[in-house]
């Protein structure tokens, strides 16, 4: 369930009560008149199966609350209510089927959001694969995919590209460039430190590595692994499963390619810094592919459930 905090104009009330009324799988409602400062207006609350809730928040964007009032969505882990179960009995569709739109939207441009914190994880998160290529070892590379939030822009890219919103596929590309660009700067000039203190030297880069020599050996696996963690990601974003993002972080090799290739272009090895480049790109299309198909059919199944469900 969805508990939905409204600040409504008091002449819009009724005009939002009918809404929430009329509206499939809700419950829980109450007026509150007068009780709110700013904006002024009525509290209304109510509670609204998940099912339903995208249905209703778009509704009450179009009659224009988000402008002149406030809609605020919280999730309920526990709602002991005969109300509730009914409520969601009547919604069409299942909840772990339903794509709250407006909530992806929000977390993915968040996600994608081209910040200096953004920028340290993603630089560490290098850093850590650049020692785990250089000495070889595969736990550094899982640490360092685990580290890496390079997921949010390339889910906000899929979500805009459903959504047709291209500030936010504008606002995920420059966090992904720019993101990638100083992690590698940076890691170039960590790698160069290292040297200086004797840690790394040319002939770890040119070392066999049989452990990580995948990194800079792209084939069409790199890009099915990717594709198939896209769709997880997707899945776990859209569903509100996140802990299965840990999942798509470590199965991917989206920053240990990025680590390799300023590693390796710093030694001068371009056979490296071509190979991880492809292999940083063929991860990056392959999310990116993956997201949108997922997204797309999630919304059409979610279309074709309730056109068959509702009367």
């Amino acid at each position: 369930m969805l508990h939905l905090r409204l600040i409504v104009p008091a002449d819009r009330t009724e005009e939002v009560v009918r809404t929430i009324e009329s509206t499939v799988g809700t419950a829980h409602l109450a007026v509150l008149s007068g009780a709110a400062r700013n904006p002024v207006g009525d509290l209304v609350l109510c509670d609204v199966a998940r099912e339903a809730g995208d249905e209703l928040i778009a509704e009450l964007r179009a009659i224009g609350l988000d402008r002149d009032g406030s809609i605020a969505v919280d999730h309920i882990d526990l709602s002991i209510s005969k109300r509730a179960d009914k409520a969601e009995a009547e919604a069409p569709g299942e909840g772990a089927d339903a794509v709250l739109w407006e909530s992806l939207t929000d977390a993915t441009h968040e996600e994608s959001t081209l910040s200096i914190t953004y920028v340290a994880f993603l630089a560490v998160a290098t850093m850590l694969a650049a020692c785990g290529v250089m000495l070889d070892n595969a736990v550094l590379i899982v640490g360092a995919m685990a580290v890496g939030p390079e997921f949010g822009p390339l889910a906000g890219i899929s979500t805009a590209l459903v959504r047709r919103a291209p500030r936010l596929v504008g606002r995920s590309l420059l966090a992904l460039v720019v993101g990638f660009a100083s992690a590698m700067l940076l890691t170039a000039g960590f790698g160069w430190l290292m040297e200086v203190l004797g840690l790394f030297d040319k002939s770890m880069i040119e070392a066999p590595r049989p452990n990580t020599a995948f990194i800079f050996r792209p084939d069409w696996m790199s890009f099915v692994v990717a594709f198939l963690a896209g769709i997880a990601g997707t899945l776990s974003l859209t569903s509100a499963k996140s802990g299965a993002l840990i999942g798509v972080a470590i199965s991917v090799t989206t920053v240990p390619a990025a680590a390799n290739a300023a590693m390796a272009f710093s030694y001068q090895d371009y056979g490296q810094t071509w190979g991880s480049s492809w292999q940083l790109l063929a991860n990056l299309a392959g999310i990116v592919l993956s997201g949108t198909l997922t997204l797309l059919a999630q919304k059409a199944l979610w279309a074709s459930q309730r056109k068959r469900q509702l009367p």
